[in-house]
C-alpha cells in the first residue's frame, strides 16, 4: 500500500501500510488487550478477527517498522439510513507503546481516511472512551470534532456501572 522512509537519531528504518492478515491476529490481539487494559478472550477475539477478514465491510490495516507490527486501524464501513450514504467508523486505533508520539497514529489515520474516500464514504467517525483524554486530543489534532454523546448498557456487568478502563 505505502511505504515511507524514516530517518531518526538511531538511523533509517522503514514505515510500511498493509491490509492485515490472518497471521497478525496475535499482535493485533496484544495490541488491543493494551488499549482495553485487560486481557480479552483470544479463542474469541481470533473467531471475530477471522471472521472480519472475510466480511467486506471491515477493513485492518496495519503498520510495521523493520519487520515488526507497531500499530493497526480497524475500520467498518457501511450505509447509514440517518445519513443516507456510506460511512467509515473507526472500531479499533492502536500503537504499539513503544512506538507512539512517533507519528505511527497518523499515519493510520490518514490511511484509514484514504481508504474511506477511496470507498465512497461520506465521513469517518470514532467513539472513544470518555476517560482517553490523550486520544480525544489526537483526534482533534487530525481534524474531527466532538459533536456526539455514545450511550451504552451492559448485558453482561452487574452491580456497579462506574467507566473504568480495564473493566
Amino acid at each position: 500500500m505505502r511505504t515511507t522512509v524514516i530517518q531518526d537519531d538511531t538511523g533509517t528504518s522503514e514505515r510500511f501500510l498493509r491490509r492485515s492478515r490472518q497471521a497478525d491476529c496475535p499482535d493485533i490481539y496484544a495490541l488491543v488487550c493494551d488499549m482495553e487494559a485487560k486481557q480479552l478472550p483470544y479463542d474469541e477475539f481470533k473467531e471475530i478477527y477471522s471472521e472480519q477478514l472475510e466480511d467486506n465491510r471491515h477493513t485492518c490495516l496495519v503498520c510495521e517498522e523493520n519487520g515488526k507490527l507497531t500499530g493497526c486501524i480497524n475500520l467498518r464501513m457501511e450505509r447509514q439510513l440517518h445519513h443516507a450514504g456510506r460511512i467509515c467508523e473507526i472500531m479499533e486505533l492502536v500503537v504499539h507503546p513503544d512506538y507512539r508520539c512517533q507519528g505511527i497514529g497518523r499515519y493510520l489515520f490518514e490511511a484509514a481516511c484514504n481508504e474511506a474516500k477511496s470507498q465512497g464514504c461520506l465521513q469517518i467517525e470514532v467513539c472513544c472512551n470518555q476517560l482517553r483524554l490523550q486520544t480525544h486530543r489526537f483526534y482533534e489534532t487530525c481534524g474531527m470534532h466532538n459533536f456526539h454523546y455514545k450511550f451504552s448498557l451492559s448485558f453482561t456487568q452487574t452491580g456497579d456501572y462506574s467507566n473504568e478502563l480495564g473493566r
